[in-house]
């Protein structure tokens, strides 16, 4: 009587096959990249005042800076107040975003004041002051 085999004569593992999953991590990683919101800091720091009734506001929006000297910077170049409201309408016409304005606890308020009415008069709907918790 013969006897028949019962497996193949290969010996060995077969493997899988990763390339789908390379290029199913590589699209991921281009989506994610594509879709964040980059937050365009002002360029220097300040020290803000402190308030109790602080709130979280939303990641994109236009920081504008008021450092202790006086000067007003947006995205780390001194713009002065003259040139708040050309920025905010320039980057109104992409998209609607909130207006913060950080403001060293030790600037002027005549300064302040003036950019918060440059801000509105360049069409921003919400302005608001930066404070730390």
């Amino acid at each position: 009587m013969k006897s028949k085999r019962l497996f193949s004569g290969k010996q060995g593992t077969e493997e899988i096959n990763i390339s789908p999953l390379i290029d199913m991590v590589f699209i991921l990683l281009i989506f994610f990249i594509v879709t964040t919101v980059f937050v365009e800091e002002t360029g220097v720091e300040v020290s803000k005042p402190q308030a109790t009734s602080a709130s979280d506001l939303e990641k994109n929006s236009i920081l504008i800076a008021i450092t202790e000297a006086g000067n007003v910077v947006y995205g780390g170049k001194d713009v002065g107040v003259s040139g708040v409201r050309p920025i905010i309408r320039r980057l109104y016409q992409k998209e609607k975003m909130p207006v913060i304005i950080q403001a060293d606890r030790r600037s002027i308020t005549d300064i302040v004041v003036r950019v918060l009415d440059e801000a509105k008069l360049a069409g921003a709907v919400s302005v608001s002051l930066a404070t730390e918790d």
